[in-house]
């Protein structure tokens, strides 16, 4: 741990705000003064509990009780630090990393990535709250992340399965060839292979270990959609009763906004961070284009989608929409685009009315 000092403008300084660059193991961080952006210092911490309180004092010690922090990762490895300076009453800025033209400029090192965050926060280029998902939102952000990597496993071994039956004896392929779907995997997990003496055998042993994996993961794929639907159901029972979401969906949303919504100014932000607000795309003679977005959160931005798809079977006035808009010219594509805004006003309205209530309660 190290402490370089830099330019001490004021004995006790107006204010402070502190730029922090975050990795795995250690913190860098570069204080200035909130008036006139005078360098204070610079300080690197451990990434303890003990390393963030030393970094709080640290800046506290400038004369200012409740310095503002502007801090790169907030959703990684500066989480934790995020964590404990809200919890001391601190106001912290999330600072997206500056961009290859800026770093190049600039060079790279950590003390100048600080630095950069820092300045960021003084210059209101960084004003972003982050998202904070330290209460039941925190759990199902954690709980589909275990879920989506046992998804991701069946489906692999699935096709593994599929490709060793490809390849196997012919007496065993024949044997497997008319099963499919649950009855295939029972059948190869009561397989019993023998010693290993032949292609059948090892065939045998190695279908039987993938679908037993397969089961297995099957059970905790279950047990995990049991917690979700019920953490969705406690956290937002108004969104989990709108057409077309269930509790996969409900999760991807409400991760999404996090346990601290209000950070959103409006519903605009809301369907930013989604992905589904359009882009202007207009230059010189072309006026009133706009484009995809392709940023956001990719898995909220899927989760309108399967709204929209679903309200496109069975919801009427969605498809009254889609009717009216297709006798307009629009696409099948560009229409969906257009409700999965709509979507996303519906859904933001819902989350932050029930943030409200949950407030007040």
């Amino acid at each position: 741990m190290r402490m370089a000092s830099g330019s001490m403008a004021h004995d006790i300084a107006a204010g402070v705000t502190v730029g922090v660059d975050t990795h795995g193991e250690v913190h860098v961080a570069a204080a200035f003064t909130s008036d006139l952006g005078w360098p204070l210092g610079h300080l690197e911490i451990p990434t303890t509990p003990a390393g963030y309180g030393r970094l709080l004092r640290w800046a506290q010690a400038f004369g200012d009780a409740t310095p503002r922090f502007g801090v790169e990762g907030t959703g990684a490895y500066g989480a934790g630090l995020a964590r404990h300076l809200r919890h001391a009453g601190c106001t912290v800025i999330e600072i997206n990393r500056p961009n290859r033209q800026t770093r190049h400029a600039r060079g790279k090192s950590d003390p100048i990535d600080a630095e950069a965050a820092a300045r960021a926060v003084l210059s209101g280029e960084a004003s972003s709250v982050p998202k904070s998902d330290e209460d039941r939102v925190g759990m199902i952000r954690t709980l589909r992340v275990a879920r989506r990597s046992a998804v991701h496993s069946t489906t692999q071994i699935v096709n593994q399965i599929h490709s060793l039956l490809v390849t196997a004896p012919a007496d065993l392929r024949e044997q497997l060839r008319p099963l499919t779907g649950t009855s295939l995997l029972e059948t190869l997990a009561a397989f019993r292979p023998g010693p290993i003496t032949t292609p059948t055998a090892a065939a045998k042993m190695a279908l039987r270990g993938l679908a037993r994996r397969h089961q297995y993961l099957g059970d905790e794929i279950a047990t995990l959609n049991v917690e979700l639907e019920r953490l969705t159901q406690e956290v937002a029972p108004e969104l989990c009763a709108l057409k077309g979401v269930g509790p996969d969906v409900a999760g991807a949303l409400l991760v999404a906004a996090g346990d601290n919504p209000e950070r959103l100014r409006s519903e605009a932000s809301f369907a930013q961070l989604c992905g589904v607000a359009p882009l202007p795309a207009s230059s010189g003679k072309t006026t009133g284009r706009h484009r995809l977005n392709r940023g956001g959160n990719r898995q909220a931005n899927n989760a309108l989608w399967r709204i929209v798809v679903g309200r496109l079977r069975w919801h009427q006035p969605t498809r009254d929409y889609v009717a009216r808009r297709t006798a307009e010219g629009l696409s099948k594509r560009e229409i969906i685009r257009c409700l999965k805004r709509y979507v996303a006003r519906e859904v933001f309205r819902v989350i932050a009315a029930e943030r409200e209530l949950a407030r007040a309660a």
